[in-house]
């Protein structure tokens, strides 16, 4: 007897793993008559029913409950950080954003980058980029670097 390959035209699930469809709304005798096992009236037991997971009811939404505060800028300044300590370990005597970006400093040489003053360089060093910490702009002069802004 030979041993059938299995194919695509051939599969079939194995034996216990599936079960006939739940056949409600058939009459009492079988034990998902009558409400077919909604409960009684309201708007989950009716067709079409979608309600979101923020409704509470018509009770007055959490969102409106609760005080606002603050402000949200529509467009905000983001700024990829660096610390002076990290410059400090790169050997290039000029470092920008392209420079950082190569070195896996920060993520991409086309956003923003802010210099921090955390850290200290020891020589003197040319550092451009978007914007500097008041900290990192005396660091920087205190070593005998530049501090260029990029527009």
């Amino acid at each position: 007897m030979s041993k059938q390959r299995l194919g695509l035209d051939n599969l079939s699930p194995p034996s216990g793993s599936k079960r006939p469809a739940k056949r409600i709304g058939r009459g009492h005798g079988s034990g998902s008559g009558k409400t077919s096992g909604k409960g009684h009236k309201g708007q989950k037991s009716r067709t079409g029913v979608s309600i979101p997971a923020w409704f509470e009811g018509g009770q007055m939404p959490l969102y409106r409950r609760v005080p606002k505060r603050g402000f949200k800028s529509l467009n905000p300044k983001r700024f990829q950080v660096v610390n002076l300590s990290a410059i400090a370990e790169l050997s290039e005597m000029s470092i920008g954003p392209d420079e950082l970006a190569s070195h896996g400093l920060i993520r991409s040489a086309g956003k923003r980058v802010k210099v921090l003053g955390d850290g200290t360089l020891g020589r003197a060093i040319t550092v451009r980029a978007h914007a500097f910490s008041a900290s990192a702009r005396e660091q920087i002069a205190a070593d005998g670097g530049t501090a260029e802004l990029i527009g």
